[in-house]
């Protein structure tokens, strides 16, 4: 018992933060320019939030499932499986999203957003703002080589962070189906970047938790408007 009590969280993990930021930069090498591309798409779903229609829900899940898709197979399978083995089973909950992504927003087409409803869903705006714009500059603010940069649509975190951010500007309710994976995902990358001491360390689970409160806030008010309404009613 007091050899296990002698080891740090580090001594369990595969690799060195060294070699964990040096994968996206030789991933970074290996997809470029695809990481333009991404970032257009991202640009496409600020644009559809913004403009509404019948097509909004498709377009932004199917750019969206395209992004979850992309990092399962180009990413961790194809980069992160070669130096952690856990890899595998983080790519089969990637696809699993998209999956879950496609079936609402592209199939069934239920899928519609307010991005400027309540200050809930402007947040949830300004966090696919920051997963496009702000965190692929994270790591070079905190001493990281600008080409290890992680971009939106084709690196898990920031796709991650911009689909909660969508997803919290969903009209009605929260889709909460299709945010348990994020926010696992969100908890997963903050103890992986935890344990090597990462200083952003602190992002991803900060980001999930403050999108679960928003959602349960959501959930909330909307069932208190509709017992304001019903009891009006009768």
């Amino acid at each position: 018992m007091g050899d296990w009590l002698s080891y740090a969280p580090s001594d369990f993990l595969l690799f060195s933060a060294r070699t964990y930021y040096r994968l996206f930069e030789l991933y970074n090498r290996a997809i470029w320019p695809a990481q333009i591309l991404a970032l257009l798409l991202g640009l496409v779903i600020l644009w559809r939030l913004h403009r509404g229609g019948a097509r909004q829900g498709l377009v932004v899940a199917a750019i969206l499932s395209g992004g979850w898709l992309w990092t399962a197979w180009c990413y961790l399978l194809g980069h992160y499986d070669t130096i952690n083995w856990a890899a595998r089973y983080f790519a089969i909950g990637f696809v699993i999203e998209a999956l879950l992504l496609i079936w609402t927003g592209v199939v069934r087409n239920r899928l519609s957003f307010q991005p400027y409803r309540d200050w809930t869903s402007r947040t949830g705006m300004g966090l696919v703002l920051f997963a496009l714009v702000v965190q692929p500059f994270t790591g070079p603010l905190v001493g990281r080589d600008w080409r290890q940069a992680e971009i939106f649509g084709v690196t898990p975190d920031p796709t991650v962070l911009a689909t909660l951010g969508v997803h919290l500007t969903v009209d009605k309710r929260p889709p909460w189906g299709l945010m348990i994976i994020p926010l696992i995902w969100c908890v997963l990358s903050g103890a992986t970047l935890w344990t090597m001491g990462s200083p952003d360390a602190w992002v991803m689970p900060v980001v999930a938790l403050g999108a679960l409160g928003l959602a349960v806030y959501r959930l909330s008010s909307a069932r208190g408007q509709s017992g304001i309404r019903h009891s009006e009613d009768s």
